[in-house]
């Protein structure tokens, strides 16, 4: 007989603002804001609690914000001392258990099926990984166990912040049936409108309308919804595994659709690739955007260099010009927007040009004083500009 599996979902509560608020006591309490520069164009990060309250949520206009909240107080990003915290959670859940797939900084899956008999059971281990958090970071984790990762994920959504939620075979259509549409992986704004025009509002409805009925208002996707709406889900939870490629993606609270946002979105990520492929003394010859819609529908837009380079403005140019031609094509409102690159190489592999490129070499100057700057400053301390500024969304 197969073993059931058991998958702990843990979400840290407004990650990079309960940072912030941990390491500046004053700020308990207080409506926290992490972002860029209202007077540059900037984009929320990340929202406290207590700026929620007053309508505030990642992905919004830092401008906006501060009109909803004015008396919220605005700190940029700084993504190496997350990426501090972040690893330390990462070794709680190691712990535990190697199979741990790693969605950002500030969630993961984990598969403890094969842990049960050394740890108890899946409860036991997620209440023991979300105190042990809160013993070593201060900061408080919403925590779901599940036979599945979207249940899984459903139920540390439940009852932020500082949840823990339980979802089992018994008693996984009792939770489901009363919440909206909306909470199932792939229905978004549009498509949850859509339905709404139908009579359907909640997963339950959902779950008993015929398949003829969904497929008529969402295609070929109706199978997959309402086996999600049964709360059916047999994904594995993926490990971390020696990559190939680089990327960086972010998710945001509602979808965009200003194009000057989301390039500003898009050059934050072209920038930490490639100073992560200087880093890693890496090169990398194709480009690829990853653009999913509001009604989750995914699509990738790459673009192959003649060179292979870790230079921020080449990369950013081809980038740039990859993002224009799929908009002028098919643009419209985004929930998730990646950037990646591939083909790797070694950053002295291939032929050396006995005669250098000026320019080229110029940039390759200027990346090596701003990958100082930030690396001692934190990235917002330097910015190449676009007439925006962004950092990556934190939607716990």
């Amino acid at each position: 007989m197969v073993k059931a599996r058991e998958i702990i979902h843990v979400d840290m509560d407004a990650f990079y603002a309960s940072v912030e608020q941990h390491d500046h006591p004053e700020l308990k309490g207080k409506a926290v804001l992490v972002g860029g520069d209202a007077r540059s164009r900037g984009v929320v990060s990340a929202a406290s609690y207590e700026a929620r309250k007053f309508g505030v949520h990642s992905a919004m206009p830092t401008a906006q914000a501060i009109r909803r909240c004015p008396h919220a107080v605005l700190l940029p990003v700084r993504m190496d001392r997350y990426a501090e915290v972040s690893h330390t959670i990462r070794t709680i859940f190691k712990k535990y258990t190697p199979l741990v797939e790693p969605i950002s900084l500030d969630e993961a899956f984990l598969d403890v099926t094969d842990s049960t008999n050394l740890f108890g059971c899946a409860e036991e281990i997620g209440r023991a990984i979300k105190r042990e958090i809160l013993e070593q970071t201060h900061l408080t984790a919403s925590v779901g166990v599940a036979p599945n990762k979207f249940l899984a994920k459903l139920a540390s959504d439940l009852k932020k912040p500082d949840g823990f939620v339980v979802i089992t075979e018994q008693n996984k259509q009792q939770i489901l049936d009363p919440l909206p549409a909306g909470k199932i992986w792939g229905v978004g704004e549009v498509t949850e409108k859509a339905l709404k025009s139908r009579g359907i509002h909640t997963i339950g409805q959902l779950r008993t309308s015929s398949l003829e009925q969904l497929q008529s208002i969402v295609g070929n996707g109706a199978a997959d919804l309402q086996r999600l709406a049964r709360g059916e889900d047999d994904r594995e939870v993926e490990p971390d595994r020696q990559c190939k490629s680089l990327s960086s993606e972010q998710t945001f609270a509602t979808d965009i659709s200003d194009a000057t946002i989301l390039l500003g979105v898009l050059l934050e990520q072209v920038e930490e690739v490639a100073q992560r492929l200087r880093q890693e003394k890496l090169k990398a010859r194709t480009i690829t955007l990853k653009l999913r819609y509001g009604d989750f529908r995914t699509v990738t837009r790459s673009d192959t260099l003649s060179e292979a380079t870790n230079v921020t403005q080449t990369l950013w140019e081809t980038a740039e010009r990859v993002f224009h031609q799929w908009h002028a094509r098919a643009g419209g409102p985004l929930r998730l927007l990646g950037f990646g690159v591939s083909g790797l190489a070694p950053e002295q592999a291939g032929q050396q040009m006995l005669f250098r490129d000026p320019e080229e070499e110029k940039l390759k100057r200027l990346d090596q004083v701003v990958d100082k700057i930030r690396d001692r400053y934190g990235n917002r301390a330097a910015h190449r500009g676009t007439g925006t500024t962004h950092d990556g969304p934190d939607t716990s």
